[in-house]
């Protein structure tokens, strides 16, 4: 799934880490760079990845997923 967002990729994969992460739905972030970030528990896996949107305003977030789908797509909604 992927969405346009106003916050930069950098913005965007903390975000991530707030929802899913140890704060949030307690996932465990097993990468991290800049752009994106996996984490992994509950049988399965969430990787986010945020690229620069067009003419460097705000990024194209992309996340995949597995068992974790009614997740991401609240996590859509708040990017």
């Amino acid at each position: 799934m992927e969405k346009s967002s106003s916050l930069t990729p950098s913005e965007a994969a903390d975000e991530a880490v707030a929802f899913f992460g140890p704060g949030g739905l307690a996932l465990e972030v097993t990468e991290r760079a800049e752009c994106c970030v996996r984490l992994e528990g509950g049988g399965g896996y969430v990787f986010v990845h945020a690229a620069e949107g067009k003419n460097g305003n705000g990024s194209r977030v992309e996340v995949e997923s597995r068992e974790w789908e009614y997740h991401v797509k609240r996590f859509l909604e708040k990017v």
